[in-house]
């Protein structure tokens, strides 16, 4: 078995080249969006078909993990992500195309992420297992993070069309780094039930407040990087005194670089003070700053950046805290079957998220002040609804501790 410490960094590092072509959709939208007219309707949901592709493919490709070695889905997984990311690059010329590539991506991700979670807990059990889920977790931020400043640099120097082919390599670089790795698990795993039989972890209240936790999670999380660029070109657009080296993408980069820590953090206070109590009082906050930084669509430029950075603390400090407790609940021998409902159910809510913001803006009357208070109003719905979840979803002795 490979040195465990090394594994977890070869694991994140693999995820963040991985992830490359994740944000470049969204970093090069208002781009696009001119390119091939499209309505913000139709933005969001290019932007959220990614989300949905992952949706589609997650739950039988993670569920797969409970019958057979997680290696083998991740390295396929990895390079039809490199594939279809260069089809973006090469075919992608308009509303419909752009849709069917990048769900296809959505796929590719969706047999890497939570595969490679498995590698990970195939691998490492024991006390330390939360803390490199954990890492893991949070390493999805940097590969999001990074994938907003790579396809800025890569449009502004090559082009659009370079920068989804270029993102490409990273998904081929993961796959090759892994399989010199992780060596294949000896043992068989032995058949539990019917493969696509999810109902015992359906039954299993635990799991499932932490598994709709997350879901209310990522419509925010995925809303949010789907137009914070666009959000903050607009912004940028009507201040003549905005600093032009403050690029729009260079503020996402570093608002997901600031939630890697925040993570981390949050799952170590989830670990001493309570999961489900601290995971609350986060979304509660995040609740508060996407209503406020949606309300500041008028003011300067250097202070929505700012509020931005802020924000990037709350929204993702509760992750790995809900992933631990879905891994932590899941019932006996349907680890799998609980990871793959967390991510179909999160991811799918993740499509609706950013294509909801989409319909926001279009039905609020377009870009506007008012327009992007109703967008930001519309990301803080997954935020608000969460604690909820968590609230009524725990035992009378958990609500009252809350």
């Amino acid at each position: 078995m490979a040195n465990p410490g090394r594994l977890v960094l070869v694991m994140c590092l693999a995820q963040s080249l991985g992830m490359l072509g994740f944000a470049t959709f969204p970093a090069l939208l208002p781009e696009l969006v001119t390119v091939w007219q499209l309505s913000n309707t139709e933005a969001g949901i290019v932007n959220g078909a990614y989300f949905g592709g992952y949706m589609a493919a997650v739950a039988f490709l993670v569920l797969l993990t409970d019958r057979y070695e997680a290696l083998w889905i991740f390295l396929t997984a990895a390079m039809l992500s490199g594939l279809s990311t260069l089809a973006f690059a090469l075919f992608a010329d308009g509303f419909w195309t752009s849709v069917i590539f990048h769900t296809l991506m959505g796929v590719g991700l969706a047999g890497v992420y939570m595969p490679g979670l498995r590698i990970l807990t195939d691998r490492l059990e024991g006390p330390a297992q939360p803390r490199h889920i954990a890492f893991y977790t949070a390493t999805f931020g940097v590969g999001s993070s990074l994938s907003f400043l790579f396809a800025g640099i890569a449009s502004d120097l090559l082009g659009w069309r370079w920068a989804f082919g270029l993102a490409a390599c990273g998904a081929w670089i993961a796959g090759f780094l892994v399989a010199a790795t992780a060596r294949p698990l000896k043992e068989r795993r032995p058949p539990i039930g019917r493969l696509l039989d999810v109902r015992p972890v359906l039954r299993d209240r635990p799991t499932m407040m932490y598994i709709l936790g997350y879901a209310a999670h990522v419509w925010e999380l995925f809303a949010l990087r789907g137009w914070i660029v666009a959000y903050l070109t607009w912004v940028a657009a009507r201040d003549s005194e905005a600093p032009a080296w403050l690029a729009p993408t260079l503020v996402a980069t570093i608002i997901g670089l600031i939630g890697v820590p925040s993570s981390i953090v949050g799952n170590e206070i989830a670990m001493r003070v309570g999961r489900r109590r601290t995971i609350i009082w986060i979304m509660s906050l995040s609740t508060l700053v996407a209503l406020t930084l949606g309300s500041l669509a008028g003011a300067p430029y250097w202070l929505v950046c700012c509020v931005g950075l802020i924000y990037g603390v709350p929204i993702v400090a509760d992750s790995a805290s809900l992933t631990a407790g879905a891994v932590a609940a899941a019932p006996a021998g349907r680890r799998g079957a609980a990871l793959a409902l967390h991510s179909m159910i999160g991811f799918g809510c993740g499509f609706l998220g950013s294509t909801a913001v989409g319909i926001a803006l279009d039905v609020a009357g377009g870009k506007s002040e008012f327009g992007w208070f109703v967008g930001f109003a519309t990301i803080a719905v997954g935020a608000a609804i969460g604690p909820l979840i968590l609230w009524r979803m725990g035992s009378p002795s958990e609500r009252k501790a809350a």
